[in-house]
């Protein structure tokens, strides 16, 4: 190729390249595209003839759309034909378009600049406290004023970054109040305060938050490995409950079989020794009523012999007429009326009993230790004497941070008693201020429990309460006058039980021992009066729902004694 010809060549292709610089510089501000039909106006600015029309169509103002430049009259519209060629060149020369511009959807930032339907902001500047589109954004990459402002993501909160005493840009962390400030109230209100930047303060902040984290997801994995253990825990239970139930199903299928057997059998042993007492009965019947006939028949002919006149007759025939016939087997036989077995009412009755116990139990489920299944048991039936209730014993012990001024302890916090007297306990929340009440140190749940106590005087409350029972206050505090305790009262010559306020009086004489007997899994509480026998005064039936914490409540002048017991005291 010649020199002459790679020159014109050359200059083409280099203008060309300038073209392609100037894209921006042709491109509508109302639609963001490259001008279509370019017009312009007196104050430079160009448009899509298209665009700048429906713009001032729809404002009563016609102003331009990038300066706001205001126009007294609407001026006419002709295209630019010289800028036209120029763009016209441009898209023939343009090796890529534009980058696209996405507009504002639901949950988007849009542009504070823009016109119309609104882009979607790609930045937003801290200093101009404004949102930008890609192409309004430009002026702070380009103009020397502007390129200092700190940009930040599209933040739709902007408002939040001002202070609302000065209208200025939150700059400072305050240390000493422990807030953003901007650099107005440094002078106004912070004199002397220590303050650091916003970058400083986070980056403690974000070690404090990544020691929370930590704990959290420490937090949380426990959680979800004990969530995952229960749920294992749970199905292992019921795997267990339905090989318990089917094994139950099968025992009791067979021993209602053996039982529907037993019972046939000995219908049809007693109904066979029935019949054969039936038949030989009727063979005897029969004889003795045989026997009937022939002695009235020899008693018809002596009274006929006794009457006769003839003596030589009566003599001749006496002798053979008074000779009794021989007695059979019949006088001697007995009629076997009671087919009754002692034997046998001791057996079923033993059946009997052992079946009541089972269908009284309660299936418990031992709390199982990690990585345990559930362990199911049956529990045995209430105890009877007072040796069975000792196997229960728990000894306790009063709690003096509970303890009501007007109580003292004794005997190693075993008795409270009441005597007019203050005592200088110290200030503690769990103190009851008013009534003179105590409760014990033990929590007990899950389990059953027995205690007993010595009474003296002529008021006192024996009974449990939740750990939740109010401590100030009065009479809405006490033992059995909340649904957060239940207690046996002696008062006035009589006893009387009490749970949420509600009194019932019991019939029974006064016992200066009394026995307390918890079964927490059943939610049964048991008041007893101890002497040689158990007697029971009341039982409250319900569903414990917390720990129980014994407690006492005592008149003047009375006192109530936790004995001192051992399973082996009788």
């Amino acid at each position: 190729m010649t020199d002459s010809l790679c020159l014109p060549l050359l200059t083409l292709t280099m203008a060309e390249a300038q073209l392609c610089g100037l894209q921006d510089e042709f491109t509508c501000s109302v639609c963001l595209d490259t001008l279509t039909d370019p017009v312009s106006l007196h104050c430079g600015h160009n448009f899509c003839l298209k665009c700048l029309s429906n713009y001032w169509d729809q404002s009563q103002v016609c102003s331009c759309p990038q300066c706001r430049h205001t126009f007294t009259t609407r001026p006419e519209l002709n295209r630019n034909t010289l800028l036209n060629e120029v763009i016209k060149k441009l898209k023939k020369t343009t090796l890529s378009p534009p980058p696209p511009q996405n507009y504002a959807g639901p949950g988007d930032v849009e542009c504070d600049f823009c016109t119309g339907k609104k882009f979607r902001a790609m930045k937003s500047c801290l200093t101009c406290m404004a949102s930008y589109c890609q192409t309004h954004l430009q002026p702070h990459y380009e103009r020397d004023a502007l390129k200092h402002h700190k940009l930040v993501d599209p933040d739709r909160n902007l408002k939040e970054k001002l202070c609302e005493k000065h209208q200025k840009s939150l700059e400072l962390f305050c240390k000493t109040d422990d807030s953003c400030i901007c650099m107005m109230c440094v002078v106004t209100g912070h004199n002397g305060h220590k303050m650091v930047e916003l970058e400083t303060e986070r980056e403690e902040k974000q070690k404090q938050l990544g020691v929370t984290l930590s704990d959290i997801n420490r937090g949380l994995e426990e959680r979800e490995k004990t969530l995952k253990e229960t749920r294992r825990a749970m199905e292992e239970m019921k795997m267990s409950v339905v090989r318990e139930v089917e094994e139950n199903e099968k025992s009791f299928t067979a021993l209602m079989w053996c039982i529907e057997e037993a019972h046939r059998k000995l219908t049809e042993r007693i109904r066979e020794q029935e019949k054969r007492e039936m038949e030989k009965a009727k063979g005897v019947m029969e004889q003795l009523e045989k026997e009937i006939e022939e002695l009235k028949r020899r008693e018809a002919e002596l009274k006929e012999l006794s009457e006769t006149k003839d003596h030589l007759h009566f003599l001749q025939t006496f002798s053979s007429r008074c000779v009794l016939p021989a007695d059979g087997d019949s006088l001697n036989f007995t009629v076997t009326s009671n087919f009754s077995s002692e034997d046998l009412r001791k057996e079923l009755s033993g059946l009997t009993k052992s079946l009541e116990n089972i269908s009284q139990g309660n299936i418990m489920t031992r709390t199982p230790s990690a990585h345990e299944a559930p362990v199911f048991t049956l529990q045995p039936p209430e105890p009877q004497s007072r040796d069975d209730f000792l196997k229960y014993f728990c000894p306790l012990t009063l709690d003096i941070n509970t303890a009501n001024r007007v109580l003292h302890l004794s005997e190693g916090n075993k008795k409270v008693t009441r005597e007019g007297t203050k005592t200088e306990y110290p200030d503690h929340p769990d103190r009851f201020d008013n009534w003179p009440q105590v409760l014990c140190r033990e929590a007990l749940t899950g389990t059953r429990c027995y205690w007993e106590v010595e009474c003296s005087g002529d008021f006192m409350r024996i009974g449990v309460a939740y750990k939740g029972l109010r401590r100030k206050g009065d009479w809405e505090c006490s033992l059995g006058n909340n649904d957060k305790s239940w207690c046996l009262e002696w008062s006035y010559s009589k006893y009387s039980v009490r749970h949420n306020n509600q009194q019932t009086v019991i019939s029974a004489p006064y016992s200066p021992r009394i026995g307390v007997y918890l079964d927490w899994p059943a939610g049964s509480l048991s008041f007893y009066s101890v002497s040689h026998t158990m007697t029971l005064l009341h039982r409250f039936n319900t569903s414990f729902t917390e720990p129980l914490y014994p407690g006492f409540s005592v008149g003047l002048h009375c006192s109530v004694t936790i004995s001192h017991l051992t399973p082996c005291d009788h």
